[in-house]
């Protein structure tokens, strides 16, 4: 089924009785060339991507509960490459090629909007971090502008200049960064990697691997036994439980993250803000809502929701930036689950399991990488090759020193 907007209009003529399901619903299959545990962005990215660009078949998605259950469809849909160190600048420009050419690829609208994402500066020095910052985007390929005040006040007259506790002296823009809706995104891999013959397979929680002379040949699933050729890990928060399962103990800790959104109101965030005095960071929703966060709860947890002292150091933040959300009303939050590594970036890498692949510790950047992830990860289950971009998100990095520590916190995952 193709989508276009010829069909839009066919199908409202017609009643909206043409529309069929995105994917099939299949029963596993004995065994897999490859199979891949995780269905949300990552995974299905990877599932996508190896279909597609690697011309691989006989592949699975396992995925414990539904499609977009996990973080994935919990998060604050920002997309952005604006990254300082040379191990993340080159990776995040690549996924916001990407997601610059997502809809077409996948022929399913995923609400990509490129509005534009402002880091506001408060201090001078402040100001000289971001003007580095921008010529390492630049260097990479990336777009970056250095705002003054007077042009942010243009841009954003209701953010706290005059009679705030930290003046704005102004801000590091990416034009090209953006949102995307998260569900277009997980509905738009899925559907196209069904329709390349991936089997999506729902309910089907890992139990465990079957593992024989250091080599994977397959996994134990609740729906019974399924052999493999390779597998991949892409499970986010649930890193540290799934690895487990096959003996490894991963460097990194999981926590929650909350996400907040208010009630409607009318356009008045232009694109993505984020308070450099706290951190808080909002963007408005096509529905009208504001949709912000900001730190992850400082315990490790696996929950899917937060605590109230959290709520309320975001609204604080909120609070500071711009007095006037205190008008507002709360109407929902949630929380997603965070795999937090050491350094504060990913590891996409083969373990000493032979057949054995491993995709995580994404910390607060998971959705923003998930074409990227998807394409790199992909490319080392084709290939046995890190992709260019994602050599430096290896597991041995810790041990030689090499760590990227993109915030500056050296090995504190719960101040990534």
């Amino acid at each position: 089924m193709k989508f276009s907007g010829f069909r839009v209009v066919k199908e409202a003529l017609t009643g909206h009785k043409g529309w069929g399901a995105l994917w099939r619903n299949p029963e596993p299959k004995p065994d897999y060339d490859i199979v891949i545990i995780g269905g949300g962005g990552h995974g299905l990215a990877t599932a996508f991507y190896l279909a597609k660009t690697f011309g691989k078949a006989r592949i699975a998605v396992l995925e414990k509960g539904w499609l977009g259950s996990g973080n994935i469809g919990r998060n604050t849909t920002i997309i952005r490459s604006n990254y300082l160190l040379p191990g993340n600048e080159p990776f995040y420009e690549f996924s916001m090629k990407l997601w610059e050419n997502l809809e077409q690829e996948t022929n399913f609208n995923s609400m990509v909007s490129q509005r534009g994402i402002i880091n506001l500066f408060h201090t001078d020095g402040q100001r000289d971090a971001f003007r580095r910052r921008g010529n390492a985007m630049m260097l990479a390929g990336a777009d970056a502008r250095l705002l003054d005040q007077s042009e942010l006040r243009k841009m954003a007259p209701f953010l706290n200049f005059d009679n705030a506790r930290f003046p704005i002296k102004g801000g590091l823009m990416q034009s090209r960064a953006g949102t995307a809706r998260h569900d277009g995104v997980v509905w738009g891999y899925a559907r196209g990697a069904d329709m390349r013959g991936v089997d999506i397979i729902q309910n089907c929680e890992v139990t465990g691997f079957r593992i024989e002379n250091g080599a994977v040949k397959g996994v134990e699933t609740s729906r019974g036994y399924i052999g493999a050729g390779k597998v991949g890990v892409a499970v986010a928060g649930n890193s540290s439980r799934v690895m487990a399962k096959a003996g490894m103990r991963l460097p990194m800790e999981s926590h929650v993250l909350q996400a907040f959104v208010s009630e409607g109101l009318k356009p008045t965030i232009p694109g993505v803000i984020t308070f450099g005095a706290g951190h808080f960071y909002v963007s408005q929703s096509d529905k009208g809502g504001l949709v912000f966060g900001g730190d992850i709860d400082g315990y490790n947890s696996y929950a899917q929701r937060g605590n109230l002292p959290v709520v309320e150091d975001v609204l604080e933040g909120g609070m500071a930036l711009m007095p006037m959300i205190g008008r507002g009303r709360l109407l929902r939050s949630w929380g997603g689950v965070m795999d937090m590594s050491m350094d504060g970036s990913p590891i996409i890498d083969r373990t000493d399991i032979e057949g054995l692949y491993f995709n995580g510790g994404w910390c607060y950047g998971g959705f923003k990488a998930a074409p990227a992830s998807g394409y790199a990860f992909a490319h080392l289950l084709a290939t046995d090759r890190p992709h260019e971009t994602a050599s430096a998100y290896r597991f041995d990095r810790f041990a030689r020193g090499h760590i990227i520590d993109e915030k500056g916190v050296g090995a504190q995952p719960n101040l990534h």
